[in-house]
């Protein structure tokens, strides 16, 4: 059985991402249609091994259409999935609006796949993309041992402020080498030879949005008895993130024994050795599928603790690829109806 499948977005460095991961995985499509904003409409997307023509998201009818992929932004998903649900068309969407919704799953497959038997709206979340290659970590660990308190730093890529972002750390390291001057427009301070302890908005507490989302999602997603606390830092790689995690458990887990059960998890990677370069790092999860694990290790200062070192495609597990893998489960699970 094939589906007609339309990404909204299309234009956007996630929506080019799922458009690739869709040809890719051979996802079974009768007709993919890309959508963005009347801006748009008549761009060229690559897909597989020719291009699509892109039309306008406000005069698209999704009545014909199985499943729409969205990566538009929150404001878009807010006014545009219930509309597009409502005519019948399931919405994956990758924006933050509705991954607290009670009555919209939160999934990442290899964690939650269960989460999708029910979808009263129409609706089903992706996760952020700090919180989705780090629950796939988790979840094996959890299940092993029980997590009872995560802390994690992330290190996140630009990709993940789109390609605005990625723009501008491009002009700033020429600007650097040509002795230019510094221009800012996307981030708050100087990208380039840079980190930036900010992502999303402050929140009265102190932390930011994006920290708050990784502790609330994970508590949805895994379990919601653990605690996260997070320190959520942009630094000047273009792709791929990669979080310092440290896990306190329940119960007793060694070293190695993480190390065995990560090896046999699904979606996850160990590259793990005790010498130079034996570990992995952003340039190297580029355009790939995996979450990868290094450095995994005993924490010494508490009765039950490891620490680790996650890095993943945050264009990929984190947004596109997520998405799409929703999708695969759904028709796997026999959940997905394709329209008469």
């Amino acid at each position: 059985m094939s589906y007609k499948v339309a990404v909204v977005g299309a234009t956007g460095n996630v929506g080019r991402e799922m458009l690739s991961v869709l040809a890719e995985r051979q996802f079974p499509v009768s007709e993919v249609v890309a959508l963005a904003s009347t801006k748009s409409v008549g761009v060229d997307v690559s897909f597989g091994d020719g291009t699509l023509k892109v039309h306008a998201l406000d005069y698209y009818d999704f009545h014909d259409t199985d499943i729409a992929l969205m990566s538009a932004g929150g404001k878009v998903s807010k006014e545009w999935a219930p509309k597009i649900a409502k005519q019948g068309c399931l919405v994956i969407d990758n924006s933050s609006t509705w991954r607290m919704d009670r009555e919209c799953p939160l999934v990442v497959p290899e964690v939650n796949a269960s989460a999708l038997d029910s979808i009263p709206k129409g609706i089903i979340a992706n996760p952020n993309c700090s919180t989705a290659q780090l629950v796939v970590a988790l979840k094996p660990l959890h299940d092993y041992a029980h997590i009872k308190r995560v802390v994690v730093s992330t290190y996140q890529s630009v990709s993940g402020a789109g390609k605005a972002a990625m723009d501008e750390l491009f002009r700033q390291t020429r600007a650097i080498y040509v002795a230019d001057p510094i221009e800012k427009s996307k981030f708050t301070k100087q990208i380039a030879f840079n980190v930036i302890p900010h992502i999303d908005v402050f929140m009265d507490d102190g932390y930011t949005k994006e920290e708050w989302k990784m502790s609330v999602e994970v508590q949805k997603i895994l379990d919601p008895d653990i605690q996260l606390t997070a320190t959520c830092v942009r630094v000047p790689v273009f792709i791929s993130h990669a979080e310092a995690v440290n896990i306190e458990f329940d119960n007793p887990i060694t070293a190695a024994k993480a190390r065995e059960i990560l090896r046999e998890a699904p979606g996850c990677l160990v590259i793990d050795k005790h010498e130079d370069g034996g570990y992995i790092t952003p340039i190297e999860t580029a355009g790939e599928d995996a979450t990868y694990i290094s450095r995994i290790r005993k924490d010494p200062t508490v009765e039950h603790g490891l620490n680790l070192w996650c890095v993943s495609d945050n264009l990929r597990k984190g947004a596109a690829l997520n998405a799409v893998q929703i999708a695969e489960c759904l028709n796997n699970r026999g959940l997905l109806k394709k329209k008469a």
